[in-house]
């Protein structure tokens, strides 16, 4: 029997496709189609106040997932999972005659459920993937960014410091799939237990230098402080609980291909903060037998490459067009549940004449478990003399992942696009006893 979710926010999706469908006659009223927010120019005093400085964000975003087939649990649910968005970016040049400065205040609140927690992952481990990208971190209200940013000698270098996530400079990648294997920055996907990604911040300096108009350079220092990712922990301003550091180093080349825009990112980071082994204790023998502790490691590292090119084009509207793309992390062995990732797509902007600004996307990704963890789960059981899948205290052993979606974006209106979408995995949380599951999803994104 299929579940409906029971969230707060049930009727806000059908609000706002309502919305989108009212006849208006001018892009600065609320619900116009050529606007880029909903709620319109609040009369003009929107237009005053980005002319004065003042850029307001007020975002959405919206998702579901249902098990239509397979999983580690048949039983249909469908479950929905939010995110608001309240922000303002302060252009401190018009504000105060700071020069080539701005400030940028960003907190966020999400709430509800994700159906690969209970449906898709057998639950004694987890999985890697998320049918809902706009899950996690905990489902709470966090200061997002509270950043400054300075630029120098015309442009060519720039500063920031303050609170933000790595993902926002480093390894960064679009997020129109609704699979977090194909959304955002991947390296916090994959060692979420040091990079962390938004909604999460942490004090953090980044310094970017521009080469030429289409490559720079940046390097970053990030504070790795667990706490920061608990929930109570949202407004969290101390350095109480720092680890260490995250460094981040990356190269990023922005190339016109016959005229069609590319992006090519190329990084490495390294973590000075002690990281646990995944099988030995400090002897060299599996921690599993011996009952000592796990070893410790003095760093953790690993590195990123990351393509998008656009590779077709229309005459009569250069937005229009196929473009490609592709990411891969490599990890540390020692210390990392997940040694590499892979992923591919394509996306195709403007499909139709008459839906010029819809859009369709289609991406797989390999998700691959460390041999070394793998052969720590084997251990467990071993000492734990259990050998049956089903008995509850049995850890069952992941190998790899695979993930694909297909989505089709439908532009409503410039403050709104509706993804409905379907994902296939197969080994769930790589258990290869679970069975392959098909996830129908449907994401909303919208600007107020």
């Amino acid at each position: 029997m299929l579940q409906l979710p029971n969230t707060r926010y049930s009727g806000l999706a059908l609000a706002t496709l309502l919305g989108a469908l009212s006849p208006t006659t001018s892009a600065n009223e609320m619900f116009a189609k050529d606007s880029p927010w909903m709620l319109g120019d609040w009369g003009g005093t929107r237009s005053e106040l980005l002319e004065k400085g003042y850029d307001f964000t007020l975002g959405y975003t919206g998702e579901m997932g249902s098990n239509l087939h397979g999983g580690y649990n048949h039983d249909r649910a469908a479950r929905y999972s939010d995110q608001f968005t309240f922000g303002v970016n302060m252009d401190l040049q018009k504000i105060l005659g700071w020069h080539d400065t701005e400030f940028q205040l960003t907190v966020t609140e999400r709430h509800g459920d994700n159906i690969s927690n209970d449906r898709i992952n057998d639950p004694r481990v987890g999985g890697f993937t998320s049918a809902q990208e706009v899950w996690g971190r905990g489902q709470t209200w966090r200061l997002t960014q509270m950043w400054i940013k300075q630029k120098y000698f015309d442009g060519a270098l720039d500063v920031k410091f303050g609170r933000f996530g790595e993902g926002e400079d480093f390894n960064s990648f679009p997020c129109d799939f609704q699979n977090l294997a194909f959304c955002g920055s991947q390296v916090g996907n994959w060692v979420g237990g040091i990079w962390y990604n938004w909604p999460v911040s942490q004090w953090a300096l980044r310094v970017r230098y521009n080469l030429n108009d289409e490559l720079y350079t940046q390097v970053g220092v990030f504070e790795q402080n667990p706490s920061n990712l608990e929930s109570a922990n949202g407004f969290k301003l101390s350095a109480s609980g720092t680890q260490g550091a995250v460094m981040p180093i990356e190269l990023v080349w922005s190339p016109r291909v016959n005229g069609l825009k590319g992006e090519y990112r190329a990084g490495y980071y390294y973590s000075n903060a002690k990281a646990q082994d995944v099988l030995k204790d400090s002897n060299g023998a599996p921690a599993a037998i011996s009952g000592a502790a796990y070893r410790s490691s003095s760093s953790k590292h690993g590195l990123w490459l990351g393509a998008q090119q656009q590779v077709t084009a229309l005459a009569s509207d250069q937005s229009r067009g196929l473009s490609l793309f592709a990411n891969a992390t490599v990890h540390d062995k020692k210390t990392n549940a997940i040694d590499n990732y892979v992923q591919a797509g394509v996306v195709y902007k403007g499909p139709f004449d008459a839906r010029a600004k819809d859009d369709i996307g289609f991406a797989l990704a390999r998700v691959h478990v460390n041999p070394g963890y793998r052969k720590n789960a084997r251990l467990i059981n071993q000492a734990n003399g259990l050998d049956d899948y089903d008995n509850p205290g049995f850890l069952p052993v992941q190998d790899t992942e695979y993930s694909a979606e297909l989505y089709y974006g439908i532009h409503l209106a410039d403050w709104l696009t509706v993804r409905p979408n379907l994902q296939y995995i197969r080994h769930p949380g790589g258990v290869s006893r679970v069975d392959d599951a098909l996830i129908g999803g449907l994401k909303i994104q919208s600007s107020f």
